[in-house]
């Protein structure tokens, strides 16, 4: 990322001032001198500590053109220095309060193991359906795995335009969830004639499971509660699903709305963490107002889900969001979902120190309330399969 991507942000307060401090700026703040200055100056009173906060937000929370989805540098969490983490958790915080989305910078996935997992795909999507098809989700069963053609998904009853591959925790047949038949548990498929896909898909599916863990350290420390709190409660060991998507251009998309690669919705769990190829399409209701999210150059767009949604009782709000591929070529999008763990039971925790919103049921694209569900996560993410893959329904449930 280019500094110029960045709005270049001071600090003019009048208490930095009076304390003769320099100026913050994003290239100024990493040298430990001035932020010990400005810890000591605004240190005297929490209004003070307030402003600084803001500044600190200021100069890690800056909106790319053409969107306003703020860019994170989540680099403080990733390396858990204690100094910095607080503040980038409370960007994250803002972002979920404000958009439920954000771009993420600085968190050290390794950008060969991207084009790999990349290049691979386009080989995969490349091949005759026929060959696709050797690996279609009806071979897998209740593991809920494989590939689907364009037209096989539904986004509220309506068929998305894409096809995809389903991925998730590899296990083997005598994992104890594989033997009981838990959903959503079991082997992958993976195309026989590409034998190094498999393993950079499960490489990719790794790092983005440590990567899950790190942001939701910061988005518990956003919301004042212990940064182990998520993995004590719900997603210790989470139920992690992994897609590759393929997009076809369709001439006809930018004027027929059937034609969307995939509709308006919201995810299911807590996190998706999403990494998306150079070509666009993808739409955030943004403070009821749709907005593009452009591809950022070594960014990851993150959103939150329904689960996150009802566990903040909608202090944190599941955004939803849509694509469309105008690029005049195909689109390839990567979601990875960090989840609760399929058997936690989805209760809401105790912010009594927030003023809480309403139930947002009425403006809600698909009219429910996340609110109202009692049960584990598992109860919900099932209650949606039979929606996505009707014909598919009677595998899983």
């Amino acid at each position: 990322m280019k500094t110029s991507k960045y709005r270049r942000e001071v600090c003019r307060d009048t208490f930095c001032e009076a304390a003769n401090l320099p100026p913050i700026t994003r290239q100024s703040y990493s040298r430990s001198s001035i932020q010990n200055d400005h810890r000591s100056c605004f240190s005297k009173c929490l209004v003070r500590s307030f402003l600084f906060l803001q500044t600190q937000l200021n100069f890690i929370m800056a909106p790319i053109p053409t969107s306003s989805v703020p860019i994170i540098d989540i680099s403080a969490l990733v390396q858990q220095l204690p100094d910095q983490e607080q503040a980038v958790a409370e960007a994250i915080g803002q972002a979920c309060r404000t958009h439920g989305f954000f771009y993420i910078i600085g968190h050290g996935i390794s950008e060969e193991l991207q084009n790999q997992l990349e290049q691979q795909s386009q080989l995969f999507f490349a091949q005759d359906l026929a060959t696709k098809n050797q690996i279609r989700m009806a071979l897998a069963g209740k593991a809920w795995r494989g590939f689907f053609p364009v037209g096989d998904e539904l986004t509220s009853g309506k068929p998305d335009m894409k096809e995809g591959l389903y991925f998730g925790i590899e296990l083997g047949p005598d994992d104890p969830r594989v033997k009981a038949e838990l959903p959503l548990h079991g082997a992958n498929l993976f195309p026989a004639n590409m034998p190094e896909f498999r393993q950079t898909v499960l490489n990719y599916m790794a790092a983005m499971t440590t990567l899950g863990h790190t942001l939701m350290r910061g988005i518990a420390l956003s919301l004042g509660l212990e940064a182990s709190f998520f993995a004590n409660h719900y997603t210790g060991d989470p139920l992690t699903l992994f897609r590759i998507f393929n997009y076809p251009y369709h001439p006809q998309q930018e004027q027929q709305e059937q034609l969307w690669g995939v509709g308006e919705h919201t995810d299911y769990g807590v996190l998706t963490i999403l990494k998306q190829d150079d070509a666009g399409g993808l739409q955030v209701k943004s403070q009821s107002n749709w907005i593009e999210a452009p591809p950022v150059p070594h960014s990851f767009v993150c959103n939150i889900g329904d689960m996150l949604d009802r566990l903040t009782r909608g202090f944190y709000r599941s955004t939803p969001h849509r694509v469309l591929n105008t690029s005049q070529r195909d689109r390839l999008s990567f979601p990875f979902f960090f989840d609760p763990n399929f058997e936690a039971a989805i209760e809401p925790i105790d912010l009594s120190h927030v003023q809480l919103p309403d139930d947002d049921q009425a403006e809600r694209w698909d009219g429910t309330s996340v609110h109202r569900f009692e049960g584990t996560y598992g109860d919900y993410v099932l209650g949606k399969v039979s929606k996505v893959f009707p014909d598919l329904q009677k595998d899983v449930l």
